[in-house]
């Protein structure tokens, strides 16, 4: 038996020790909350070890795919900056995850994925299926898109590797690791103390620090400008993140455009400019913070003939805060275009957006014109703030009794319904619409948008796990394509009674390439009533209120009367109440 554990005293007094108890041990050591999986012989020395010896404790959570396995994992870590445990079973298991790996890469969050081979002594492996489920190194399939992964060839080798995995994951910029563990190493008895990490031990470096030097610069160049905007990424998932860009913008009276890969800013601050391509016409001095992607925000994208033309001036400065070159992919074209900065500072924004703020303050302080010029930049842009919000909220209104709804008529109805409940949204914006209309006003009313199809319900999934229990009422406003990818996530929100309010944006496509073919239709001439062949999800249209009440939640719909949403939506919020996930299907038009 483990003596680090603290499981021995209650453990039975014949328990035989095994070597998957010293996993288990490292499992609760590291302090994660819950584990995700489908199951799988390759990993049943664990599994029992888990049950048997750790008490289930984390508790298990069983899914009906690898995928959703994963993106629980995903939506748990967005939304609490804390890491999961996946476990995967075999070659197999973690092919199918393959997908939800590489966005949890691509998003840079971490989550711990537990892997399981077949024997790799030959003479342990079963006919067949320990053969053509295993592979030589296993964590060549996923090498590409993990952070890191290894494989030890005995239990002395666990416990360093294990650490060094959290130690990985957890290091800024994060990412999931993959961890592979042989059955037969799993399912040999315990006959040595093997000894685990000692408990003092730092779980995680500190944050890195960018150039002193770098940013007193970039400070300088701040508060020089006549139209800055500071443009965040990422800065906002770490903790006090998005206070800390309140106190900067309003310390240097620079204007925010919010990527929205993290809730960065909040919406109706008269600073946000996000989302007004006018105001980037007029900048002077982008600033960017922790930033992958500057190219979807700064550019006017021709999408038929994939040509783009740059919207800010071609006088505007670039700066840069955040990680550059750090773990850029060897294999994925996921870092995204370069854009050339005159400053690249290479360091956490947790540490350099306080310091930022602090510089420009000393520098404020001592010139009396200069606070006066950054009084009137806040103005300024508090004005055209003022502008573009009305503008969206007359926008809004439009079509306000069309049938099929609208997307701004959809948005509305459930922020009517939500906006006096301690809410969070999960990750779909329905097409933006909701940040033009509802009040982020606090950090964690969204961890960030989803990733492309198949994403969305695993992930808000995660987003409500970390929230249950704490009164929150989570929305996720769900496109019907991606739930038709894994309707069986339904049933792990009942089983494990996890609260959530399902919102169907229901346009009975997957238009977003239905879109693509009309453009190609249009640029050759072919026939556009064509376009959604292929594309449609009707003919039959899906029952969303009837798939839902089948795995255990409530379900409504559809409903293609505007009048009719909110009363449904107030009976799906009080069953959410409940401690359960209620779904309302509304058919929306296409776009």
């Amino acid at each position: 038996m483990q003596e680090q554990s603290g499981r021995g005293q209650s453990a039975k007094a014949n328990y035989r020790g095994w070597q998957s108890d010293v996993i288990v041990d490292l499992i609760k050591r590291y302090g994660f909350a819950h584990i995700t999986l489908n199951p799988g012989a390759s990993f049943r020395g664990l599994h029992d070890s888990l049950v048997n010896y750790g008490g289930n404790e984390p508790p298990m959570m069983l899914c009906q795919h690898e995928e959703i396995a994963v993106q629980i994992a995903h939506g748990y870590a967005k939304a609490t900056g804390k890491p999961m445990a996946v476990i995967l079973h075999d070659l197999v298991g973690l092919l199918h995850a393959c997908m939800a790996i590489y966005y949890a890469y691509i998003d840079r969050v971490p989550i711990f994925i537990i892997g399981a081979t077949g024997p790799m002594d030959e003479g342990k492996r079963r006919p067949h299926i320990d053969w053509t489920h295993s592979a030589l190194v296993q964590g060549n399939a996923v090498r590409d898109y993990v952070k890191w992964d290894y494989q030890p060839t005995s239990i002395e080798g666990v416990p360093e590797s294990f650490a060094r995995a959290y130690s990985i994951m957890t290091t800024e910029p994060q990412g999931p690791v993959y961890m592979c563990y042989d059955a037969a190493l799993q399912e040999e008895p315990l006959r040595r103390k093997v000894p685990l990490p000692p408990t003092g031990a730092a779980a995680t470096p500190a944050p890195m620090a960018p150039d002193p030097k770098a940013i007193e610069a970039i400070a300088d160049k701040l508060i020089a400008a006549e139209h800055p905007m500071l443009l965040a990424e990422y800065a906002g998932r770490r903790a006090g993140g998005f206070e800390s860009m309140v106190e900067l913008a309003e310390t240097a009276g620079a204007a925010v455009w919010d990527v929205n890969n993290a809730l960065n800013f909040p919406n109706k601050h008269p600073l946000c400019l996000s989302m007004d391509q006018a105001s980037l016409r007029r900048t002077d001095l982008l600033v960017g913070l922790d930033v992958n992607d500057w190219e979807k925000q700064l550019t006017e994208l021709n999408s038929a003939m994939r040509t783009r033309e740059p919207i800010t001036p071609a006088s505007c400065d670039f700066v840069e805060i955040g990680f550059g070159e750090i773990n850029i992919s060897k294999w994925a074209f996921d870092y995204c275009r370069m854009q050339p900065c005159s400053i690249r500072a290479l360091g956490d924004t947790a540490l350099a957006i306080p310091t930022l703020t602090r510089i420009c303050k000393e520098r404020i302080a001592g010139d009396g014109k200069l606070g006066a010029r950054v009084a009137e930049r806040r103005a300024a842009i508090g004005k055209r703030h003022a502008e573009v919000w009305a503008k969206w909220q007359e926008e809004a209104h439009q079509n306000w009794d069309a049938s099929p709804i609208t997307f701004s008529r959809l948005a509305l109805e459930v922020w009517e319904v939500i906006k006096n409940e301690d809410w969070v949204l999960s990750a779909n914006t329905l097409k933006q619409q909701v940040r033009k209309l509802w009040d982020f006003d606090k950090p964690y009313r969204h961890p960030g948008v989803e990733l492309g199809t198949s994403t969305q319900i695993g992930i808000s999934l995660g987003v409500a796990l970390a929230h249950k229990g704490t009164g929150r009422v989570v929305v996720d406003i769900q496109p019907d394509g991606d739930l038709m990818f894994d309707a069986g996530a339904l049933w792990v929100a009942a089983k494990y009674e996890i609260p959530m309010l399902v919102v169907m944006h229901n346009n009975r496509a997957y238009y977003n390439d239905w879109e693509h073919q009309i453009r190609m239709a249009r640029l050759r001439g072919t026939d556009e009533a064509k376009a959604h062949i292929g594309m449609d999800l009707f003919g039959p249209e899906p029952d969303f209120g009837a798939l839902a009440r089948a795995m255990g939640c409530y379900g409504e719909g559809p409903i293609d009367k505007p009048q009719d949403i909110r009363p449904a939506l107030l009976r799906a919020l009080a069953e959410v109440k409940k401690g359960r996930l209620a779904l309302v299907d509304t058919i929306t038009q296409h776009r």
